[in-house]
């Protein structure tokens, strides 16, 4: 769980996992929940070497989002690679092979800005065996924080104000829980809202990089592998029982959309990824998402802060609102009817 000092987030002291609680002021009403969410985050790999390690040892990554991040009830991401301080084997080396291993200590940048929920399915996860995975388990259980999408942690759930809100994480990649076995995923999610007030599902799926920011509505296939039909899968999470979807994996942003109500972003792209990323173009560009839904999960409004990521990276602020202009135009294009409208540079409401 989040534990900022500066914070609307003002948190008892630390429960086991399945239990954590948030108490908000009182100016926050009982039936609508906010939640931020980014895409794809990794904080600096020690892996082959240290020459990828941010500077200051990566405390300063995420300062000027430091207060924005733990503004909402709920704030979530994608955990793009493994907590190890050292060891495991790694999945390989050469093109298109990237293996990313955190420091563990560095988890802890997660908590300290305020971040509660988080993915780890994805196709960095088993970079380094069962090793690197029962060292990631162990380091966020131990802050402790909330993730989902691996076999032995296929969901989770948080208490936020008496309303218990659901997460499951899907990818199509080793070690995960399986979005391309949809019957099995939409049965997940049918026994996670029998739990839950609100379900939220987030998925690692979509082929990468600057020539895939469309949503192509049909399966996409990216270095041989089924990537999975994000629109499909989205729309069919929804059909079991999810209030909102978040997509990341394409490394990119994606349109954005609401379907029956409920809220869809199909990919939220780079938010903070040091050193081993392509950050060029539409690539160094992302939202720090924020929405507000009623105690049904139903969508009221949102809004986008726009990022920009250069050099080797690391979240600044985006004046031109980059990520804004995209995502406006991608759901116009590629989601025409989709009930969003983007009226200025910021916000997002209903059509």
């Amino acid at each position: 769980m989040g534990c900022g000092n500066a914070s609307p987030k003002n948190h008892t002291l630390p429960l086991p996992v399945t239990s954590i609680i948030h108490i908000l002021p009182q100016d926050h009403l009982i039936d609508t929940l906010s939640l931020i969410a980014v895409g794809d985050i990794m904080f600096g790999t020690n892996f082959p070497g240290t020459g990828k390690l941010p500077p200051n040892d990566g405390k300063n990554l995420l300062e000027h989002f430091a207060a924005e991040l733990r503004d909402a009830d709920i704030t979530f991401g994608n955990s793009e690679g493994v907590f190890l301080d050292a060891g495991g084997i790694s999945k390989g080396s050469g093109q298109n092979v990237y293996c990313f291993r955190e420091p563990t200590r560095y988890a802890r940048y997660f908590a300290d800005n305020g971040f509660d929920l988080l993915s780890v399915a994805n196709n960095h996860v088993a970079d380094f065996g069962e090793t690197g995975m029962r060292s990631t388990i162990s380091t966020l259980q131990a802050l402790p924080l909330h993730f989902a999408g691996l076999r032995q942690f296929p969901t989770t759930i948080i208490t936020v104000r008496n309303i218990k809100i659901g997460l499951a994480a899907f990818a199509p990649h080793k070690g995960c829980i399986q979005m391309n076995d949809l019957d099995a995923a939409i049965t997940r999610v049918k026994e996670l809202k029998g739990k839950c007030d609100i379900v939220m599902v987030s998925f690692h799926g979509g082929a990468e990089g600057r020539n895939h920011t469309h949503v192509p509505k049909n399966t996409e296939i990216f270095l041989g592998q089924n990537r999975g039909n994000v629109y499909h899968f989205a729309h069919a999470m929804i059909d079991g029982g999810a209030d909102i979807v978040i997509g990341h994996g394409p490394h990119v942003a994606r349109a954005m959309e609401l379907y029956k109500n409920k809220f869809i972003a199909y990919s939220l792209g780079n938010f903070c990824t040091y050193g081993m990323f392509n950050l060029d173009g539409v690539s160094g560009i992302a939202p720090l998402l924020k929405i507000y839904v009623n105690d049904k999960g139903d969508f009221i409004k949102g809004h986008i802060t726009s990022i920009k990521q250069i050099e080797e990276g690391g979240p600044l602020p985006d004046a031109n609102h980059g990520a804004y202009k995209l995502i406006k135009s991608l759901t116009s294009s590629d989601l025409p009817g989709g009930h969003l409208l983007f009226p200025d540079s910021t916000n997002i409401v209903k059509d």
